[in-house]
């Protein structure tokens, strides 16, 4: 019942970065250049010249509530988002999210009515298919389907869209689910093996 955040895979690390910034004077690398990496990447998002922070890539995959996705979906900027569909298939499996910091007795309550709203989904695909046919009964019977219903995200980010993603998710003033979800992915970053962005997580203060 609690959204769950997987990294299936990155490009790029702060060499790449700092490589594309010296495209415009010269990208052959030396020893000396190589020990400057982490102050020219300080420089350029001190300075927001954050083009060099597009090279990279971050892939996500992501169990996140209807309400969390169109989170993910608002503002965003450079993000490649492709979600589970309910509209090419009938969802079996009905995952749902509870919030946490609710008391027992509504936690209770909302897991009844989600599981209302999840019978009454597969019931009217049942009974309406044969009327309305599958393509639209899928369609139509989401109506059913309520805010706290989990679906399965695929989502990539650039560097620079996923400091724009944390700058506007990863704050105290965003949903919790949705900053639950940012920090998890920070931190699956801040924890890749080798830390390849180690000085890219420092410039932007992260």
């Amino acid at each position: 019942m609690k959204n769950k955040v997987e990294l299936i895979g990155y490009y790029g690390d702060d060499l790449v970065h700092a490589c594309s910034a010296w495209t415009s004077t010269s990208r052959d690398l030396n020893e000396d250049k190589v020990k400057r990496v982490g102050k020219l990447l300080d420089m350029l998002a001190s300075n927001g010249h954050h083009t060099p922070f597009e090279k990279s890539s971050l892939h996500f995959l992501v169990d996140t509530d209807i309400a969390s996705h169109i989170h993910l979906l608002k503002h965003r900027i450079g993000v490649s988002i492709n979600g589970e569909s309910a509209r090419y298939k009938e969802i079996k499996e009905d995952k749902f999210l509870v919030p946490d910091d609710w008391p027992e007795n509504w936690q209770r309550k909302l897991i009844n009515y989600t599981r209302l709203g999840n019978d009454l989904y597969h019931e009217i695909i049942q009974e309406l298919e044969p009327k309305l046919g599958r393509k639209r009964i899928k369609e139509s019977a989401r109506f059913f389907k309520t805010y706290n219903s989990q679906i399965c995200a695929d989502v990539m980010f650039n560097w620079r869209s996923f400091y724009h993603f944390l700058n506007l998710r990863n704050k105290p003033d965003a949903q919790k689910e949705i900053r639950d979800i940012a920090s998890e992915m920070l931190e699956l970053v801040k924890n890749i093996e080798g830390n390849p962005f180690e000085h890219t997580i420092k410039a932007f203060k992260l």
